[in-house]
């Protein structure tokens, strides 16, 4: 067979089918024809399933994306909420200041007006007391110049009920 082969090479005939390289290329191209079905599949399908995990994946990333722009929006609501809360508590907080202020200078100004009014009134009995005081002192000298008065001028007889009797009335008249 080899002496076969190389004679029918030695006379030039033969051709392209007895050349080894065309029987590799055949084997090769029947190989691809029977395993490439299989690989395209195998290779189709690691592909299929490498982009099922792609878009599972960027749905997952989508979804958290999404739930990012809730919180963020929450967050900033929130945020919102929280400012027009302070805000209201600071307006709040400042009436009530003034208006405890203003209570203050009532109340201060009441409790001036209660000492001034108590001042007053001290100052109106003492009056009356110093002029009670006075008038008794007035009349009690009064009794007395009189009585003087009476025992030097008149004496000590008859006259005697006469002064008793005016001094009993001066008193009476004096106050």
């Amino acid at each position: 067979m080899i002496s076969t082969a190389w004679a029918a090479d030695a006379h030039g005939g033969g051709g392209m089918f007895s050349d080894p390289a065309f029987w590799v290329g055949v084997a090769f191209v029947l190989f691809l024809a029977l395993a490439g079905k299989t690989i395209v599949k195998g290779l189709t399908k690691v592909l299929d399933d490498r982009t099922a995990l792609i878009a599972r994946t960027l749905g997952e990333a989508e979804a958290l994306r999404n739930e990012a722009h809730k919180a963020r929006d929450e967050a900033q609501k929130s945020l919102a909420d929280s400012s027009r809360l302070a805000q209201e508590i600071v307006a709040l907080a400042r009436t009530e200041a003034e208006r405890i202020a203003q209570h203050a200078a009532e109340e201060r100004e009441a409790m001036i007006a209660r000492r001034e009014q108590q001042a007053k009134d001290r100052i109106a009995q003492a009056e009356a007391q110093a002029a009670r005081e006075v008038r008794n002192m007035a009349v009690d000298v009064a009794l007395a110049a009189t009585r003087n008065l009476l025992k030097e001028q008149v004496g000590s007889g008859r006259t005697q009920s006469l002064i008793d009797e005016a001094i009993a009335d001066l008193p009476k008249r004096l106050h």
